[in-house]
């Protein structure tokens, strides 16, 4: 049984910039991975938010496995085409009773990618709904140019930065909710956000960052992990996939890479992109 997604899913993300909810794997599997990284979180002293961000991916095989998960990919060809690469990885919890949101945003303000042709896949390790804080995007907000983003650098939001868009009308918004191994797509001029978690648990997931080999970098020469198909443009450079978890030399890639997003965050200047919600 095919996997890809049906003309009426393609021309409804065209249309209206998501998609969602689809299911990557089984409730059980995503359990299995929200364990593995609360074990990183015990294990390092600190939460998963605070280091496994932009290239997350790099810290585990596993986290690469599941960026090629066949149900994940077979939905972003039927919208990016055979040749796919992952621009980046960024794994997220908000502890319950948790006050941290996400405030209204576009990514393609971030990212430095041309064309703007990326689109993110927001996996749920846990529940995400209402109550936990579940991503909410606005419909058709794909399909206009970049908009303007006031910097907050509010403690209380997940962004670094605390970047917001202006003039966001709420009552247009669509919460996309999903269960434990399921995920949702949006593009990346797609402006979306995410509430504070008020539930009795955690909402843990992964956002990986899709783009077609084509994309060019704009903030110069940047890596990339292949996803399918093939790259015969060549404008990134490949990633250091880990062999073993917390591998030494791709640890050593995400940390430079973070540290850099860090300290051009703290200047104001463009970085290697912004953490989604």
């Amino acid at each position: 049984m095919s996997m890809a997604l049906t003309p009426q899913q393609v021309a409804f993300f065209r249309t209206h910039g998501y998609l969602s909810p689809l299911q990557a794997f089984s409730p059980d599997q995503a359990r299995h991975y929200r364990a593995r990284l609360e074990a990183y979180e015990r294990q390092t002293g600190e939460e998963m938010n605070a280091r496994l961000k932009i290239k997350a991916h790099l810290a585990f095989p596993w986290l690469c496995d599941m960026a090629r998960n066949p149900a994940i990919v077979a939905a972003v060809r039927s919208l990016l085409g055979p040749d796919v690469l992952l621009f980046g990885a960024s794994c997220f919890a908000k502890n319950a009773h948790d006050p941290r949101f996400v405030s209204w945003h576009q990514d393609s303000a971030y990212y430095g990618l041309d064309p703007h042709e990326e689109v993110t896949v927001w996996v749920a390790l846990s529940r995400a709904d209402s109550r936990s804080g579940c991503l909410k995007v606005l419909p058709g907000s794909h399909l206009g140019p970049d908009r303007v983003h006031d910097e907050t650098y509010d403690a209380a939001n997940l962004l670094s930065r605390g970047q917001s868009l202006r003039d966001i009308d709420e009552a247009q918004a669509v919460e996309m909710p999903l269960e434990p191994g399921q995920f949702s797509i949006h593009h990346e001029r797609t402006a979306h956000g995410s509430g504070p978690n008020l539930s009795d648990d955690r909402r843990v997931g992964v956002a990986f960052f899709y783009m077609p080999a084509h994309v060019r970098s704009t903030l110069g020469r940047r890596t990339a992990m292949p996803v399918c198909g093939s790259d015969s443009y060549e404008h990134w450079d490949r990633d250091p996939e880990p062999r073993t978890d917390l591998d030494a030399q791709s640890m050593a890639a995400l940390e430079m890479v973070w540290g850099n997003y860090r300290d051009k965050a703290r200047t104001g200047q463009a970085a290697q992109g912004s953490p989604a919600p």
